[in-house]
């Protein structure tokens, strides 16, 4: 929320900037001279570029890899859950940053979180978990969260079985210690829990002519890796520098493909990289 209210400060203060919420775009198309999306009112939006910074299930990914477009099931699911510290046992003590811990075939983040109000005060925090899960495929695929190879959407609370709801609690009892387990158990008691299956994108361009893809549309890493927030933001700079480039002089197609000769090799082998715990989580050969 703190990102996005800086973010959105800055859009306020630049006019040369204009958001049109709850505007969905349904496809995107290019000519010589200009590149346009069309969206689902069937309005027609024009520009020298078309950038798509739409996530995992890009739209103006099938424009850049028609190929190629879609992010792929990594073979796991995240539990994610947020709770208030002041709901926990005021003795147990939040790591200062993330801690990682194993326990059977499963693995837990968990991290402290500023509170509502931003305070980061010990016991007005929030406290957020990711619990990385390879056993529950059947319900993404029966939920239609996964479809082929192909996902779709997150569990909601609604989605997810009562019975999901008793085995996660009994698990975290066995495998997860203070303050994780309190943190689960009070989540999953107040339904507050989303299971989001992994997506995983290795691309092999990032522009096609006058479209072009930043951050999770041009490439999607396992969370494991650390790194998908950050080589975002990189992927931002660079494209804004080739644009800029373009502006003075060059074609807009060269100064992009200098923006995907900058970035494709370093974003392929960020996703590669974590392929290759997904590999070793799913049991999945290479």
């Amino acid at each position: 929320m703190a990102v996005h209210a800086r973010l959105r400060t800055a859009v306020d203060a630049d006019p040369y900037i204009e958001l049109r919420p709850h505007t969905i775009v349904r496809s995107v198309d290019q000519d010589a001279d200009s590149a346009w999306v069309i969206t689902s009112d069937q309005q027609t939006f024009r520009g020298d570029v078309v950038i798509g910074a739409d996530g995992h299930g890009s739209v103006v990914r099938v424009g850049v890899a028609p190929d190629k477009p879609d992010a792929t099931f990594a073979g796991y699911l995240i539990w994610l859950g947020l709770t208030n510290e002041s709901s926990l046992t005021p003795s147990r003590r939040l790591p200062r940053d993330v801690d990682i811990l194993s326990g059977g075939e499963d693995y837990l983040l968990g991290y402290p979180l500023p509170g509502p109000d931003g305070s980061v005060a010990p016991g007005s925090r929030q406290v957020g978990w990711a619990w990385y899960d390879a056993s529950h495929n059947d319900l993404l695929r029966e939920t239609g969260s996964v479809v082929g190879n192909v996902v779709r959407r997150s569990l909601t609370s609604t989605d997810i079985p009562e019975a999901t709801f008793r085995e996660l609690a009994d698990k975290a009892e066995d495998l997860w210690p203070s303050p994780w387990r309190e943190a689960i158990r009070d989540c999953i008691e107040r339904r507050a829990v989303i299971g989001t299956p992994i997506a995983e994108y290795v691309p092999d361009k990032l522009v096609n002519g006058r479209l072009a893809l930043v951050g999770d549309a041009a490439h999607v890493p396992t969370p494991m890796t650390g790194s998908g927030f950050s080589a975002s933001l990189h992927d931002a700079e660079a494209v804004a520098e080739a644009v800029a480039v373009g502006v003075r002089g060059s074609t807009v197609e060269q100064a992009l493909t200098g923006y995907e000769r900058k970035r494709l090799g370093n974003v392929r082998g960020m996703v590669q990289s974590g392929q290759q715990f997904s590999r070793s989580f799913t049991g999945r050969a290479a």
